[in-house]
């Protein structure tokens, strides 16, 4: 009698983990959701959860900035990360000590939401799709034909500059850039800027119609560049509901007509997996690190 074959996908956030175990259909058998915290605390419980189960790979879509230069010293290392606790750290050493020479994949963790969203989510279908998250920080991910873009590093989208409104004056809350996207625009940058949490602000504040805006000017950026047939806008700060029409509109604006798109309700979504995009491509890019070595 065969076992049969199970994956393990780990969405490494810089507020949660989620760490899952699916079969071979990618059906979750069981999920737990870990605080960031420390490395030795969070990582702890990340073992113990997954010490209960024999998986055969592993999908790491972590945040970053991340190592995924195969010929890198610190190739599967966290590098230079605002959170503190968790700068240089060995994430795939750690894991290989822990579980052996089991395949892993190591990608972003809006990397794996931009493959998942591409292959069964509010994308499935496209050629490409540009997912951006804006939350704790703000990235961006890409996939194109069912594969992530990776060259020399992986893209850091949400550290790029943006023109600021003039009537602006917030200074923003990158720790490495200031007033970049990720500055501006991320759940922490919105309380810092008004003292009040972004769920907690109504509908009608006036940082709303700010973040529409810079991020209407980054995908304006975004789509210049890459051309993407599907934008996919996750994170929590897209759980503001007046929100996506807003930036619909402000890419309008930024573009001024110099490029043919599809209709904005068609070209930018919200996830169509939802909160699940990330661990969902974890799980499958663990399932084609198994395929890979066979």
């Amino acid at each position: 009698m065969t076992r049969d074959l199970l994956y393990g996908g780990i969405e490494a956030g810089g507020t949660k983990f989620i760490c899952a175990v699916a079969d071979e259909d990618l059906n979750i058998i069981d999920q737990v959701r870990i605080d960031t915290t420390v490395p030795e605390e969070t990582m702890g419980e990340l073992k113990d959860f997954f010490d209960q189960y024999e998986v055969e790979s592993f999908g790491i879509s972590s945040f970053g900035p991340i190592d995924i230069n195969h010929d890198s010293p610190t190739y599967g290392y966290i590098t230079s990360t605002p959170k503190l606790p968790w700068q240089n750290y060995d994430f795939v050493g750690q894991m290989k000590a822990w579980f052996g020479d089991k395949p892993i994949a190591w990608t972003t963790d809006v990397n794996g939401a931009s493959l998942a969203e591409n292959t069964m989510g509010a994308a499935e279908g496209a050629n490409s799709c540009l997912y951006l998250t804006i939350g704790t920080g703000v990235g961006g991910g890409f996939s194109m034909n069912g594969e992530i873009y990776h060259a020399h590093s992986h893209p850091e989208m949400g550290h790029i500059k943006v023109a600021q409104d003039p009537h602006d004056h917030f200074e923003g809350a990158c720790p490495f850039h200031g007033n970049c996207i990720e500055g501006l625009v991320s759940g922490p940058a919105i309380e810092k800027r008004t003292g009040i949490k972004g769920a907690d602000l109504p509908s009608d504040h006036e940082v709303w119609d700010y973040v529409a805006d810079y991020l209407g000017q980054a995908i304006a950026n975004y789509t210049l560049t890459l051309a993407p047939e599907r934008v996919v806008l996750g994170g929590g700060v897209m759980h503001q509901d007046q929100l996506l029409d807003k930036v619909r509109l402000q890419v309008e604006k930024a573009l001024a007509n110099y490029v043919e798109l599809p209709a904005m309700t068609d070209y930018i979504q919200l996830p169509k997996l939802g909160d699940n995009a990330g661990i969902t491509g974890s799980l499958l890019l663990a399932k084609r690190a198994l395929k890979d070595v066979k």
